[in-house]
């Protein structure tokens, strides 16, 4: 029988403020954990919003939770009355103190949206979220919302809203802060906002108005996709968000549409609340089509929706979330945040740098903590053949995870890999371990004449594994106390045409692909992670 997470938080301290029972991180919250904690978030504010760390590094976050602040509506009355904790379960700081348990450095609240949710958001969601950040400075908690999609199949069309962080407007008053921001957005543009909504938010056309807008503003948000074909009827059968629409969303608004969600939230609706097996349960709650491994099928199938995308040459990232709204043991479908899925950023530990490596795509997400860090880099390569030296573009350059190299035709790439697997047990108690690791190669040509084109074999070379690593072939360089480092490294000879590189890896040894997930299946059995891609562009 699986052990037993209990939902209430637990008592633990940390370097920055000691964490304790509910109660008392509310009054922290009012006192402010502290002089210390008032006087981090008065620095965050000026400039940088935060000193900077020495280096950067993998930072685990979750930009998909919500608070209790997702609410359901009263709507004997008018204008309908908000019902707290109605559609999620605990308080803003609750989270934060169990994301950061379970490791994150940082978190997006994304509540849902609704009849007059704009103004319930900044007026009581908003002061709370200030008084987290106070009570608990060690996790970063960024504004947000689940936004609701304008258009023809609004219900189940959402998408994470990440503000930047912002919590002082400008002193002339031309730049709102976040709140003011994110209150400004969800009024004008939100899907469900208003009683009723506007028919011009019927139209998908809506729905690009609004990233235009966003586009625009002074401090422009990050929108990615959440669980993309939860509504999917069948395989390759997309409703309510289509690969059209992703292009679409993205050709609007490029720096604000970065992506969506792989592994997916409700991970833990195969489980009963002892833990024990929930034969009916299927994760991530997706009702006519599953997840694999955990991960949407837009991302799961090898030379599908993703790869199409990337094929385009797009810088289109994946991500995994928990969509928290109450955790299994108190009879809901979730984990935790960061207690099954998590998204890695490379980064300083401060907001614009987490914000930044988010649009930049330096990041990787895994399940059950398989991994804790994963470097691709993809270099040009000089190497021997027939007395010739084959020389690419600036030996010296490195490009990474979200990043572009460029190289002459004829060159060679090294693509180097290195990953951490983690010597702490995971949220399940267990210490799971890579099994194989896959390095997956497409190349990139013109834009999909069709739109709604969601597999890159149509105009492009299928996308394919080029390599497969099994355990055996794993080299160890090093094994401490956080974990055991693995190297590895896979040459790309003689390119004349661009592509991208990315990476998939897995704790099942024989599953060469994915498989669909049953009903009822453990997820702690059943783990993955993936890199977003590298880049590597070919000139003369």
């Amino acid at each position: 029988m699986k052990t037993v997470f209990f939902a209430k938080p637990l008592s633990f301290f940390t370097p920055q403020c000691s964490l304790a029972p509910l109660s008392l991180v509310i009054a922290l919250s009012l006192a402010g954990c502290a002089q210390q904690s008032q006087q981090s978030e008065g620095q965050q504010s000026q400039g940088q919003h935060q000193a900077p760390a020495p280096a950067k590094r993998w930072l685990a976050g979750d930009h998909h939770i919500h608070t209790h602040y997702s609410v359901k509506w009263d709507n004997s009355v008018f204008p309908p009355k908000p019902i707290i904790g109605g559609d999620a379960k605990y308080s803003i700081p609750l989270n934060a103190q169990m994301a950061s348990h379970y490791g994150l450095d940082w978190i997006v609240l994304t509540d849902h949206g609704g009849p007059n949710r704009a103004e319930l958001a900044l007026k009581q969601a908003y002061p709370e979220l200030l008084a987290s950040r106070r009570a608990l400075p060690q996790i970063l908690q960024f504004h947000g919302m689940e936004f609701d999609v304008p258009g023809n199949a609004p219900g189940g069309r959402h998408a994470s809203l990440i503000m930047p962080y912002r919590p002082d407007a400008v002193v002339n008053g031309s730049r709102p802060n976040e709140a003011e921001q994110l209150f400004s957005i969800e009024r004008i543009y939100n899907g469900r906002q208003g009683v009723p909504p506007g028919p011009e938010k019927a139209d998908d056309a809506y729905m690009l108005k609004a990233l235009a807008a966003m586009s625009k503003l002074p401090d422009p948000p990050l929108l990615l996709a959440n669980h993309p074909a939860r509504l999917a009827k069948g395989f390759r059968q997309y409703f309510k968000i289509t690969p059209k629409q992703l292009r679409d969303w993205q050709d609007t608004a490029p720096g604000v549409m970065i992506g969506m969600t792989g592994a997916e939230g409700h991970q833990a609706a195969t489980l009963n609340p002892d833990g024990s097996p929930k034969p009916d349960g299927i994760r991530g709650e997706y009702p006519d089509h599953p997840t694999y491994g955990g991960y949407d099928q837009m991302t799961a199938r090898l030379g599908g929706v993703w790869d199409s995308l990337l094929s385009e040459g797009r810088r289109f990232w994946v991500t995994g979330v928990s969509d928290s709204h109450g955790h299994y043991t108190d009879g809901w479908a979730d984990f935790w945040p960061g207690q099954y899925a998590k998204t890695y950023v490379l980064a300083d530990k401060n907001y614009d740098a987490i914000f930044a490596a988010l649009k930049s795509g330096n990041i990787f997400v895994t399940t059950g903590d398989l991994i804790d860090e994963l470097d691709l880099s993809a270099q040009v390569q000089g190497v021997q053949e027939q007395g010739a030296q084959m020389q690419g573009a600036d030996s010296t350059k490195v490009a990474k995870a979200g990043e572009s190299l460029q190289v002459k035709a004829g060159s060679n790439v090294l693509v180097q890999i290195r990953f951490r697997v983690p010597a702490a047990l995971n949220g399940g108690l267990e210490r799971p371990q890579v099994a194989r690791l896959d390095v997956i190669g497409g190349q990139i040509t013109d834009p999909a004449a069709d739109r709604n084109n969601d597999r890159n074999s149509d105009e492009a070379p299928q996308t394919r594994v080029l390599q497969r690593f099994d355990q055996t072939e794993f080299l160890k360089v090093s094994d401490d106390s956080h974990g055991v480092v693995y190297q590895l490294s896979y040459s790309l000879k003689n390119l004349q045409q661009n592509q991208y590189i990315r990476l998939r890896g897995t704790n099942q040894r024989d599953e060469l692909e994915p498989k669909a997930d049953t009903k009822g299946e453990n997820p702690w059995s059943d783990l993955w992670f993936y890199s977003n891609p590298v880049f590597i562009e070919v000139g003369q």
